[in-house]
């Protein structure tokens, strides 16, 4: 029996494509508002495809999929299903590799579906509803250093992808290490020290935003960016995390 996973955003609306899927001979693994099915759910049920519902929220139906295309299962076929037509082109642009049906026609495109051999990675569409931590380049399960760690910084990271983890106190280099500043001399105290970890790994320097009127006003990206050089450092990506930290990343000049 085949198996798909469902998204659809509204309870009792769900309930009529279920029965149609179920009578089609699938085994259909729901997911709501509240809970989409999430990528580890997929992956134990070594679904068929994913079929997303759009007749409600289909912007939320639209990032569901782009967030799919950025994990191992990016391959997995998307099926669209009853999307208003004025709302098809602006879907598609984002997700031009899914299938787009009616209602009637959904099992003859399930039936059809196979892996995408080359699925399009939506990166402007997730630009905006992205995390901090995907923005940074954590990749689903990779490990994530962090060092001096503010209350609440997985909050500030946001939704990590499938399978990642964050590790305060790593003992050894992680992919992508997120160490936060906030004290001009904490920072050029441990910069050097950072710098081999930078060899090996990719190394953001997050630090507050600075506030209107106080300029200048403990650490800056000035005082980032030109005491970085000077250890032998050179950035080359700045991501805006959150309202309050901004960051830059690192890596060793050759």
């Amino acid at each position: 029996m085949k198996r798909v996973g469902l998204v659809h955003w509204k309870v009792e609306e769900a309930r009529p494509l279920i029965e149609l899927l179920e009578r089609a001979g699938y085994e259909v693994h729901y997911g709501n508002a509240q809970r989409p099915i999430r990528v580890s759910e997929l992956k134990k049920l070594d679904a068929h495809a994913a079929v997303v519902d759009l007749s409600r929220l289909p912007s939320q139906g639209k990032y569901w999929a782009a967030e799919l295309r950025q994990t191992s299962l990016k391959q997995l076929p998307i099926v669209f299903v009853d999307c208003a037509a004025e709302r098809v082109d602006a879907v598609r642009a984002a997700i031009p590799d899914a299938e787009y049906v009616v209602r009637k026609d959904l099992l003859a495109a399930l039936k059809r579906a196979k892996a995408v051999a080359n699925p399009v990675q939506p990166e402007r569409l997730m630009a905006s509803s992205r995390s901090a931590a995907l923005k940074m380049g954590v990749k689903p399960g990779s490990r994530v250093g962090v060092y001096d760690a503010p209350r609440g910084y997985a909050k500030v990271l946001g939704a990590l992808p499938e399978g990642a983890v964050l590790d305060e106190a790593p003992e050894e280099i992680a992919p992508v290490t997120v160490w936060f500043v906030t004290d001009p001399d904490t920072y050029l105290a441990r910069l050097r020290e950072m710098k081999k970890v930078a060899a090996k790994s990719k190394l953001w320097v997050v630090y507050p935003k600075q506030q209107k009127g106080k300029a200048g006003v403990g650490i800056t990206q000035f005082t980032v960016r030109e005491a970085a050089i000077k250890v032998g450092l050179v950035d080359y990506k700045v991501c805006s995390v959150d309202e309050t930290w901004t960051g830059f990343a690192f890596a060793v000049k050759k």
